[in-house]
């Protein structure tokens, strides 16, 4: 792979934004099916889509889920986290309430929270001395 091509265009930005997210059901409930993790994924593809976003893995577990996304510079980040919880809530509720009904007695889904962490093609480290290793200006230039 062509190191460029791992980097995303806007017309004033050249970016490569990836974080790993982690949602938990509330109370840490094993609510999730497989059919369900499914359709979690397709409804958070869609709203990532709508906001210029990608899901770039996306897998989960009876009482969790994760998600590798992609997002351009000029979104901000937990308002595109709060959509994709609240979009995804209504939509298992509406779609999957005979089996949620039991569980909650609110149409609750998530917890309040959520874990993220950025990822990136290099270490911390290695930018430490990528940016230490740039050549400064002489100062007989000026």
């Amino acid at each position: 792979m062509h190191p460029e091509s791992r980097y995303k265009r806007t017309r004033r930005a050249v970016y490569n934004l990836t974080v790993h997210v982690v949602f938990v059901s509330k109370y840490r409930r094993s609510v999730f099916t497989k059919e369900m993790l499914v359709r979690l994924s397709e409804v958070f593809e869609s709203v990532a889509s709508s906001w210029e976003s990608e899901v770039i893995q996306f897998n989960g577990e009876e009482e969790h889920v994760h998600l590798l996304l992609s997002y351009p510079p000029h979104k901000l980040l937990s308002s595109l986290i709060a959509n994709l919880k609240a979009t995804s809530s209504k939509t298992m509720w509406r779609e999957f309430e005979p089996t949620l009904a039991p569980v909650y007695k609110k149409k609750v889904l998530w917890t309040g929270s959520y874990f993220v962490s950025s990822c990136g093609g290099v270490t911390i480290d290695r930018l430490k001395v990528y940016i230490q290793e740039q050549e400064c200006p002489d100062s007989s230039h000026r």
